[in-house]
């Protein structure tokens, strides 16, 4: 190598360790972002959406650019106030503050209602967001909003500014099962959960958006499953953050007992494929490579939260199988090398 070519090789080696520094840990300063992302979760639900936060912010290929609170459905279990939203902020406010992550990006309620119809968009600092990130110049780093519960904000967004619909990539935790491709699980709730939370927000983005969408629905996210063995010996013992994330799981799992129901010794950590599909993207041609979808004319959503065919649907990607291996065994080492 001449003296001319070993120069610039040389001063990479000196500035690669400075430019790589992500939100995350100082795990492995050779990884540097290669998108950007926006979660959106009813954080003070399901402790699964505390589960992927904590995965996605220790995934250095990612730059988060926002954390959105959503609301759950009015009559829903885990929080029957009026602000829903709001708490779910604050949950994921509380979670960074044990990972010690702070000030580094936005943590924003979004709207604590749902949608009146598929056409009014909600009004919310979280609406703002997504618009304004989704709206950058400066940036060649893609953009995906990874929802893990209702679509309020991003359909609010889309409707608010259209423009924005060919700028991001959406990731959907939500919908039924697809009848040419899975069963329904026994005494399925229909419609399902995450749709159920807003159906019109889910109608404006199937309906009437154009939106590039990837969607896990419910045989896909059902796939996440973590055995309670797991959870004593890979999550619990990884310092404050496991400590926090296994007394969530726990809470849950004494609360359903005074309903006399058995959950079992497993749980549906249903929102973590978000991170599969974004942060563990394949090398080279970056893409979910170890995971399987099939591509469908995107179906219209019935007022009942329900698919009609759509011959005229865009294209979206409906996830069949999932890299769960690939998935835990990252978050497992990801929470050891923070503790």
């Amino acid at each position: 190598m001449t003296q001319s070519k070993f120069l610039p090789f040389l001063l990479l080696l000196f500035i690669f360790p400075i430019i790589s520094k992500g939100q995350s840990t100082p795990a492995n300063k050779l990884i540097t972002p290669r998108i950007r992302v926006i979660i959106d979760n009813d954080f003070s639900g399901d402790p699964d959406g505390l589960f992927a936060l904590t995965h996605l912010v220790l995934s250095p290929s990612v730059e988060v650019r926002g954390v959105i609170g959503s609301h759950l459905n009015a009559n829903d279990g885990f929080d029957k106030s009026k602000t829903q939203a709001d708490n779910a902020a604050k949950k994921a406010a509380e979670l960074l503050a044990v990972l010690k992550i702070k000030d580094q990006f936005p943590v924003i309620a979004g709207s604590n209602t749902a949608m009146v119809n598929d056409s009014t968009p909600v009004k919310s600092k979280a609406v703002d967001l997504i618009i304004k990130e989704a709206s950058r110049t400066d940036t060649s780093l893609p953009l995906y909003i990874l929802c893990g519960a209702g679509l309020t904000e991003i359909a609010s967004a889309v409707l608010t500014e259209p423009k924005i619909a060919d700028k991001l990539t959406l990731v959907w935790i939500g919908g039924p099962e697809y009848s040419d491709l899975a069963l329904p699980p026994p005494n399925y709730s229909s419609p399902e959960y995450n749709l159920n939370i807003d159906i019109n927000a889910a109608r404006a983005v199937f309906n009437h958006s154009q939106l590039k969408l990837w969607q896990i629905p419910r045989d896909g996210y059902r796939q996440a499953i973590l055995s309670y063995s797991e959870l004593l010996l890979k999550v619990k013992p990884q310092g404050e953050t496991g400590k926090y994330l296994a007394g969530a799981l726990e809470n849950v799992m004494k609360l359903i007992q005074q309903y006399h129901l058995n959950l079992g010794e497993t749980y549906i950590i249903g929102d973590s494929p978000l991170v599969l599909l974004t942060a563990l993207q394949s090398s080279f041609e970056a893409d979910p490579s170890s995971s399987e979808y099939v591509l469908k004319p995107c179906p219209l959503i019935n007022a009942q939260g329900g698919y009609d065919y759509n011959a005229k649907g865009r294209n979206i990607r409906v996830y069949r199988r999932l890299d769960i291996n690939l998935m835990f065994n990252d978050f497992f080492a990801k929470l050891e090398l923070a503790k």
